[in-house]
């Protein structure tokens, strides 16, 4: 370098601070948090009067373990929130709160009851309900130190907790106001089920792995036709058509859903077809002249599954829409010995979007108390709701010919049903 050459960093014109070279966050970070604690900056912060409110209604975490990212960003976000609407001049309240019911905490208790070798069921409903408050509360601690670790700024001395008893009796309160002005039903839902914990499961907490199920062909005997309905005495007489007597065949991944069978669903945009069975194979699984409903699309496949061969059916005729929206079918388990009738109902085939021609026979059995799509079905048409499977996924007592019959075990393995 010349000696004239001259230095630039001398020629800057530089703001001169207390600032260190290095940031030093790790160290400093908490002496910021200590130092906001100590002069109470959120109190601080409420101290200018008239200013309008803003308030940020913050769905609460559950109280079950420590904070992972998924908390550091929820948090943060919304800190960021609280925070900009208070520099704008806004009295920006954040009071933190806690979920301490439901099945995460539950689950732990359950998990340190099987490592004592306790069963959950054999804990008085009290002592398991303290166990989980306990629980609950211990980490309502951990998590509002690791929050305020974050740097969020809220009400930390005074959050809200679901199982605080004034909370509890505010939630009983607003319910008891659906009871008083009569909004409040009670209904029958299919909801996600473990037969594991014995709890519901949100459908945020399902996750999907390949699974290859149990697939069934069932047959529905058509019963009648009831398009042809006499109109004097609003008799039945039988259909002058040829489809009393035939069988709507359905294809399901769920047999133990059988038993609650009450509907068969079709679709109009789907064309359907009456086919004759014309020869059978040894060990087939359809007879001579046997009469069956299908879509066209997956008429061939559905024969080939019955081990018939090619050239051992014939199409007889399309079937529209409008006939199979009359016809009234029997439950498959029908006159069953040893079932006491449970199962002698009309079955009515019903119109459902959700009926598509990509897999099966084109029909769907329907059972409105499983599955959403059936359920859906179910009450638009009044359908009857079942009751048979019971917590630990059992056919209850009640059920002929299947009381007791498990569809999942404890281990989610598959039982019986």
């Amino acid at each position: 370098m010349c000696a004239d050459t001259p230095d630039y960093k001398d020629t800057l014109t530089l703001p001169e601070t207390d600032f260190p070279m290095r940031a030093g966050l790790p160290k400093r970070e908490p002496e910021w948090l200590e130092r906001w604690e100590r002069i109470g900056i959120y109190d601080r912060l409420r101290e200018k009067t008239g200013r309008v409110p803003f308030v940020l209604h913050d769905g609460p975490p559950y109280a079950n373990g420590h904070l992972h990212i998924g908390h550091a960003l929820n948090k943060v976000l919304k800190d960021m929130v609280v925070r900009s609407q208070q520099m704008m001049g806004k009295d920006s309240r954040y009071v933190p709160g806690w979920d301490c019911h439901g099945l995460p905490i539950e689950w732990k208790i359950e998990e340190q009851y099987r490592a004592k070798g306790l069963n959950k069921d054999d804990v008085p409903i009290n002592e398991l309900r303290g166990e989980c408050r306990k629980f609950a509360e211990g980490w309502v601690d951990i998590q509002r130190e690791e929050f305020k670790r974050l740097g969020v700024t809220g009400n930390w001395a005074d959050p809200y907790k679901t199982m605080d008893f004034n909370s509890e009796a505010v939630i009983a309160e607003e319910f008891m106001k659906f009871v008083m002005n009569a909004s409040l039903y009670r209904g029958s839902k299919p909801v996600m089920w473990s037969p594991v914990e014995k709890t519901a499961l949100a459908e945020a907490e399902i996750e999907y792995h390949d699974h290859q199920s149990h697939t069934v062909w069932v047959k529905f005997k058509i019963t009648r036709d009831n398009a042809f309905v006499g109109s004097d005495l609003g008799q039945v007489t039988q259909s002058a058509t040829d489809l009393p007597g035939a069988h709507v065949v359905i294809w399901t991944t769920t047999p133990w859903t059988i038993p609650q069978n009450r509907a068969v669903c079709f679709n109009e945009t789907i064309s359907y077809g009456l086919y004759r069975v014309t020869a059978t194979p040894d060990e087939c699984w359809a007879a001579k002249d046997d009469l069956y409903l299908m879509a066209n699309a997956l008429a061939e496949v559905t024969f080939t599954k019955a081990r018939l061969e090619a050239g051992s059916w014939e199409k007889v005729r399309d079937v529209s829409a409008d006939e199979l929206s009359g016809l009234i079918l029997a439950h498959p388990l029908h006159g069953a010995e040893g079932a006491n009738g449970e199962w002698d109902y009309d079955v009515p085939m019903l119109p459902g979007d959700h009926v598509t021609a990509d897999a099966g026979t084109g029909f769907v059995h329907t059972a409105p108390s499983h599955g959403a799509d059936d359920y859906i079905i179910g009450v638009k048409h009044g359908l009857k709701m079942t009751h048979n499977i019971g917590e630990e996924s059992e056919f209850l007592p009640h059920v002929p010919l299947f009381a007791g019959a498990r569809v999942f075990d404890q281990k989610g393995k598959e039982k019986d049903a």
